[in-house]
């Protein structure tokens, strides 16, 4: 189902944001936990930088520049290390992560977004850290057009299936998506382990189904 806002299709800024923002909701709904840590402390040196430059202007406004001009000198001084700090963090710390969670079995996960300029594809680096064993990294890349209607509305589920059939994690945790999104003729490319997740699911669905169905029989014969 489409979402009922409109971003600019030639917008890639508009395209990355919403895409972005469509994961911690896509994850959070499967029962993952996100991390704050990397928006917690971009948040406090990006506040920590505005609040020295309000109370400079604040003071310098009460009391005048001559006899604030050494609070000043040193508030600058202060907000420069700030907004250098965040500089570095947003660069060289997140480089573009923006989610960080554990999955309901303890896995850690990570996502970095990037896209390049006037090209439309979405790259997507997952990384997964399991509780015991080597972390496991995964790329991707997907034209935007893939969960973009021609009108700028985000469409949830090919969004939400390209994670479901790619990351043996996310397959675990939703794999009624996975099952849904590869058709019998795409399961050679999946991944092994995204596969026995979708046949944990069919395996389960099936005695269901049996189960009902045998119900429905001594019914009738009664």
């Amino acid at each position: 189902m489409a979402s009922e806002e409109r971003i600019a299709v030639h917008n890639l800024a508009d395209l990355k944001n919403t895409s972005d923002d469509a994961i911690p909701n896509y994850l959070n709904s499967l029962k993952f936990k996100q991390d704050y840590r990397l928006v917690d402390t971009r948040l406090a040196l990006g506040y920590s930088a505005f609040a020295i430059a309000a109370a400079c202007f604040l003071w310098d406004y009460k009391l005048g520049f001559d006899s604030t001009k050494y609070y000043t000198a040193a508030a600058v001084a202060v907000y420069t290390l700030l907004n250098g700090a965040l500089t570095y963090w947003i660069g060289y710390v997140e480089k573009g992560t923006v989610y960080e969670g554990t999955a309901p079995d303890g896995s850690k996960i990570s996502i970095a977004t990037s896209t390049k300029k006037n090209v439309p594809v979405y790259n997507v680096k997952i990384t997964v850290k399991p509780k015991n064993g080597k972390p496991e990294t995964i790329e991707l890349a997907r034209s935007f057009t893939e969960w973009f209607d021609v009108q700028g509305h985000f469409i949830a589920r090919p969004f939400q299936a390209m994670f479901a059939t790619s990351v043996p994690l996310i397959a675990k945790a939703d794999p009624k998506r996975a099952q849904l999104a590869a058709p019998t003729s795409e399961f050679a490319n999946v991944d092994t382990d995204v596969l026995e997740a979708i046949a944990a699911s069919g395996t389960t669905s099936t005695g269901a189904e049996a189960s009902a169905s045998s119900k429905k029989s001594k019914r009738r014969k009664a």
